[in-house]
């Protein structure tokens, strides 16, 4: 079972957020849940964030749900610069508000993430899951 460990990493964020978070929906659909408030320097468009992260795949058939796609974690952290465009929109909206030291999870819908192309691992029209902890704002 190759995908037991990051599905059961996923439902256990998911269900977390039943107890720590509430979820926001922003204009472009993407849902926004804080896990810890950072108490750092805010991110806005024009700054340049870095930040860690994880993304997971959120698929039909239910035996592709939770499949890790991407991850920053054990390596070099992102670093971009908001409203800039380097990013997909989902990470461009979600990401703004949050504070250093602040982790997020982000539910992307297809439509602001890279929609009915897909893009590498990600297939047409996938859902997917990101846990975004912001290190810097400069």
């Amino acid at each position: 079972m190759t995908l037991r460990k990051p599905l059961l990493a996923l439902l256990a964020l998911m269900a977390s957020a039943v107890v720590h978070a509430q979820a926001t929906t922003l204009p472009d659909g993407t849902q926004v849940e804080d896990y810890e408030v950072g108490s750092g320097a805010e991110a806005r468009k024009g700054r340049t964030v870095t930040v860690h992260y994880t993304g997971w795949l959120w698929l039909q058939p239910e035996e592709e749900r939770g499949r890790n796609f991407d991850s920053s974690r054990g390596g070099e952290p992102l670093t971009f610069t908001l409203g800039a465009g380097d990013v997909i929109e989902g990470w461009e909206s979600g990401i703004v508000g949050m504070k250093e030291g602040g982790i997020r999870t982000l539910t992307i819908p297809p439509e602001a993430g890279y929609g009915a192309k897909g893009k590498g691992p990600v297939p047409p029209n996938s859902w997917m899951l990101f846990e975004v902890e912001l290190i810097k704002v400069r």
